[in-house]
């Protein structure tokens, strides 16, 4: 399916009730980049991503794979979403290791990174892409149990990830985090996600000062609307309906258009960037 074409003008009405969301419950279904064509780039290479069974995550699953990569794949309990994503992967004759639990566990974090290194020998990517969001248009209706979770699975995880993970990275090994446009321009549907996205920028340009001599990068990522399960578990069927339509494009993003950049980012071909962060986002302006 053409990206390009896809939910031009409005998305059906749709709703999920529980977050992250549902890839295969998604009307249409997210266009994931099947018709890549991977030339090595990432050829004896072993990646973790966190939120890796659907969305973006699912993408990079992929295209990783296609480009050589054996990868670990971190979820929450979507099970079935996982599963197509293993079987996406492993048709390209790559290797993958499905890990379900909740990334807001600092433990879990060390677990699923030392299970990652266990089972394929080594840790060279580490795609920080685990996140919830909450839609809510007055600051009194976040609680502070919410803001609490939503800081735990879309920062402290990073934290916890990166913080396993670079025992085990060498020179040349990547880390990239997904951001948000929202890092940028705010937000007031999504204040307390926005802060965990300018959080995620902040440590992104931090850690790639602290690991550089250690040849190490570190960049991000920062998806402006994007039709991933998060949209129809966090929106109303009139936010859903209407997702995207005010970018340049008039449509959303799709998954497919978004995962080459972590392909780059990964890649000894971007061994000259760390701390940058690529905005991906139908043309919306954002400061840096």
């Amino acid at each position: 399916m053409d990206p390009r074409k896809m939910q031009k003008g409005s998305t059906p009405r749709q709703k999920q009730s529980k977050q992250p969301g549902i890839e295969s419950d998604m009307n249409p279904r997210p266009a994931q980049p099947t018709n890549y064509r991977g030339t090595g780039k990432l050829s004896g290479k072993s990646a973790l991503i966190t939120g890796g069974d659907s969305g973006i995550g699912r993408a990079v699953s992929i295209l990783y794979a296609k480009e050589g990569a054996d990868v670990a794949i971190s979820y929450l309990d979507e099970h079935d979403d996982a599963e197509e994503t293993k079987k996406m992967v492993e048709a390209e004759g790559a290797q993958c290791l499905l890990l379900p639990g909740d990334v807001k566990n600092e433990q879990h974090c060390i677990d699923i990174v030392e299970k990652t290194v266990e089972a394929f020998g080594k840790l060279n990517v580490l795609v920080n892409n685990a996140a919830i969001q909450y839609v809510r248009e007055d600051l009194l209706d976040i609680s502070s149990e919410q803001f609490e979770e939503v800081f735990q699975t879309n920062f402290f995880s990073h934290f916890y990830t990166t913080k396993a993970a670079v025992r085990h990275m060498q020179d040349g090994d990547a880390i990239i985090s997904t951001s948000s446009i929202n890092a940028y321009r705010g937000n007031p549907l999504f204040m307390d996600y926005s802060a965990t996205k300018g959080a995620v920028t902040a440590f992104t340009r931090s850690i790639a000062q602290s690991l550089a001599k250690k040849g190490i990068r570190a960049n991000a990522v920062a998806p402006g609307p994007v039709w991933t399960p998060l949209i129809p578990s966090s929106f109303n069927e009139d936010g859903v309906e209407t997702f995207g339509q005010d970018s340049l494009m008039e449509r959303p993003g799709q998954p497919s258009e978004h995962a080459w950049a972590y392909v780059m980012l990964a890649a000894d071909e971007s061994s000259y960037m760390t701390g940058q962060a690529i905005h991906i986002n139908g043309g919306s302006w954002t400061s840096s």
